[in-house]
């Protein structure tokens, strides 16, 4: 009533088997072509994925304007309150009353890269960009105005 595979012969060719399969594995690996990655010294050529979720980024044209109309539904979408968005109410010249982007705060330090402010505009105005860099000693420096062009603290290093 012995079965084939706990003979001593039949455990010896499986376990030769499961060998020769961990051995084709490896051999394939090893030639496959290397993506490591030498971190800080070619950081210039370092290219994250498209999907990944570095700062907000509120992209301007070449006159310094964005596409945000300071409706909030970032602010009301953000789940811990990283996004302040302080508006004005100016009078055009045709007399009415039109409301506009004052202040754009978006606390680094506090986000937790969750993409529902992203989704929740209307106007496509705030994007992540691929800036993986956050490292500070003062965390107030991670506290950035994104609606003037220029003014955000980390910015991407061009070497």
């Amino acid at each position: 009533m012995k079965n084939e595979e706990y003979t001593y012969l039949g455990g010896l060719m499986q376990g030769i088997g499961s060998l020769l399969t961990g051995m084709k594995t490896t051999i394939k690996v090893y030639f496959r072509k290397k993506v490591t990655e030498q971190y800080p010294e070619n950081r210039a050529e370092l290219k994250m994925f498209d999907r990944f979720r570095g700062t907000l980024n509120m992209p301007h044209n070449e006159n310094n304007e964005h596409r945000c109309v300071a409706c909030g539904l970032c602010q009301m979408a953000c789940p811990n309150d990283t996004i302040k968005v302080t508006s004005e109410t100016i009078e055009t010249e045709e007399g009415k009353k039109k409301k506009i982007l004052a202040k754009y705060e978006y606390d680094l330090g506090s986000c937790i890269f969750c993409q529902l402010c992203v989704n929740a505009c209307p106007h496509d105005a705030i994007t992540f960009d691929q800036v993986f860099e956050h490292a500070v000693f003062d965390r107030t420096k991670l506290v950035l105005q994104l609606n003037r062009e220029g003014s955000k603290v980390i910015e991407k290093k061009k070497e």
